[in-house]
């Protein structure tokens, strides 16, 4: 199965002005691009450039600052969701991306919530993310709840693993909300890719692709990508896989190793 690729233009093609990257990545045989925060973006020029690339949005991060763990924070978390959520269609993206704890500059985690019990956060997650689900099948954008990498990254962020991540979805049962599976974060916090991948792939609604360490491009670290697609293959992933790394060198090179694969 060869699977459609959506390339992360943030951190790829950024030697190029913003709106141009669409199709640099049209070119270089993207079917999708997806960015981080859409508050800063020209959102009539990013639905123009990707349509006169001929490309698609998958997606973008819909909840900034905010937290799905905070109790205090559920009320403006919802209403900032739904604004992403009226981005998302207003663009032609498919999905937007959650996450467990408010996130600031360069990704770092803003709050860490020591004072907060593991079943407060939880409890929070859950019914908070009840409300992302009717959200979500109320409009047709998917969300997708990405666990990242507390180890060098995002220090001090609640969700940190495929299974709570996996077992939340489950539990909220809906089909428009599923798992960002990061490979390079989850490499750094558990390990056990393929065993991840077999045990949770019915939750899996998005896969994100780097190389550990160095957040770089497959082929650059120690992440085994021939089989890691090959074990998405196996399961029937039939989603996006996404390209959210930083080049070694420059686009074009990380570009023609992201082909190998």
């Amino acid at each position: 199965m060869r699977f459609q690729k959506s390339a992360c233009i943030e951190p790829m093609y950024s030697e190029l002005p913003f709106l141009d990257r669409f199709r640099a990545a049209k070119e270089d045989g993207f079917q999708f691009v997806e960015f981080w925060g859409w508050p800063d973006k020209d959102l009539d020029g990013i639905k123009a450039a990707a349509e006169d690339a001929g490309i698609g949005i998958s997606g973008f991060n819909g909840d900034a600052e905010l937290s799905l763990i905070d109790p205090s924070q559920k009320k403006d978390y919802l209403a900032y969701l739904r604004k992403s959520v009226e981005t998302a269609r207003k663009i032609g993206a498919r999905s937007v991306t959650i996450h467990s704890n408010g996130l600031g500059e360069g990704g770092r985690v803003i709050y860490f919530y020591p004072e907060l019990s593991d079943t407060v956060k939880l409890c929070t997650m859950y019914g908070t993310l009840l409300e992302c689900a009717k959200i979500a099948e109320d409009s047709g954008i998917q969300m997708n709840l990405e666990p990242l990498n507390i180890t060098t990254d995002h220090v001090g962020n609640y969700l940190a693993t495929t299974r709570m991540g996996a077992e939340l979805t489950r539990a909220v049962g809906s089909p428009m909300i599923k798992v960002l599976y990061d490979v390079y974060h989850m490499q750094l916090n558990e390990g056990s890719l393929c065993d991840n991948i077999r045990a949770y792939a019915d939750q899996i609604g998005h896969v994100h692709v780097a190389d550990a360490p160095g957040r770089h491009e497959p082929g650059t670290g120690e992440i085994n990508y021939h089989n890691v697609f090959a074990c998405l293959e196996e399961v029937g992933y039939k989603g996006l896989v996404g390209f959210e790394f930083i080049p070694k060198t420059t686009t074009a090179a990380a570009v023609k190793a992201v082909m190998q694969y």
